[in-house]
């Protein structure tokens, strides 16, 4: 199983520093997702299924609602050392306009983004600080993650105002059928688990409703389904409100041992060590 170093949850999304030691299956976030490797053996994720190598000179850039996936190959027995952040598009945008379209699906014109010197010493300050610091205030935390952030930013492609026009208001032109059953999704998370169900819902077949909703969002309704379950896990956790057995109960698990096994195929830790590590921030701390 995989090992949460640390774990930080806020208004800018999350970051962790993580040793990988177990494959993720196929998922997306709805974040601006940037993975850095501090130390281990060089690895890989798929993106849409391209090889994406993730090394000391090589950092994976994921657009929001990209599906990626990672599989693990242990060399040596040691197992990598990484940095994920999860960057919510609205909280990136407050800064800069440069940031306005970092939840398109163009946003990253690449995957790949080699790592200059400057973003090598950046990393090494923030995996030190995540690693060793007992506390990091909110302002810090956000000037670190920013640093980093916008050296990767400086080679985006150019997105014009009606592609985001368009992106924003892409649900509004989306076939109906699917528009109701994403509204479904995301107003019932007991729903989530059964697919067949929602398309039955928006009268549709099941084969043709996961051709349709692929066609329209560019993710199968499992893949969507399964973020908003795991977004809702992430807040749950983080609140530290509910017990593991509600959480999976709300998220329509039938025992808790499969809500284990489903957040630990997504996140490659268990929801209960997850809860352990998570730490929250908030301005009132800065």
């Amino acid at each position: 199983m995989s090992k949460v170093i640390r774990l930080l949850h806020g208004e800018f999304g999350r970051v962790a520093l993580l040793e990988m030691d177990a494959p993720l299956v196929t998922h997306a976030h709805h974040h601006c997702h940037i993975l850095c490797k501090v130390a281990g053996p060089d690895i890989a994720f798929q993106v849409r299924g391209a090889h994406c190598p993730l090394t000391s000179d090589n950092a994976v850039l994921i657009n929001a609602w990209e599906e990626h996936s990672y599989l693990h190959l242990p060399v040596n027995g040691q197992s990598p050392i990484l940095l994920a952040l999860y960057l919510e598009p609205k909280w990136l945008a407050s800064f800069s306009k440069k940031f306005l379209a970092s939840s398109h699906p163009r946003f990253f014109s690449s995957n790949l983004s080699a790592m200059s010197a400057m973003q090598k010493q950046i990393l090494e300050k923030i995996s030190m600080e995540l690693w060793w610091s007992d506390q990091i205030t909110h302002a810090h935390l956000e000037s670190l993650l920013l640093d980093l952030t916008a050296t990767f930013m400086e080679d985006i492609g150019y997105i014009s105002q009606g592609d985001l026009r368009a992106a924003g208001s892409s649900l509004a032109f989306m076939d109906p059928r699917i528009r109701k059953a994403i509204h479904l999704m995301r107003t019932s998370p007991q729903g989530l688990s059964d697919i067949s169900t929602v398309a039955k819902s928006v009268d549709l077949s099941r084969s043709h409703f996961f051709d349709l909703f692929r066609r329209c969002t560019g993710l199968s309704p499992i893949v969507f389904a399964n973020v908003l379950k795991m977004e809702f896990a992430f807040d749950a956790l983080a609140s530290n409100e509910e017990s593991l057995i509600h959480i999976g109960d709300e998220l329509g698990f039938s025992a808790p041992s499969h809500f284990t096994r489903f957040f630990k195929q997504h996140q490659g830790v268990a929801p209960s060590q997850y809860r352990l590590q998570v730490e929250k921030t908030s301005k009132l701390d800065s």
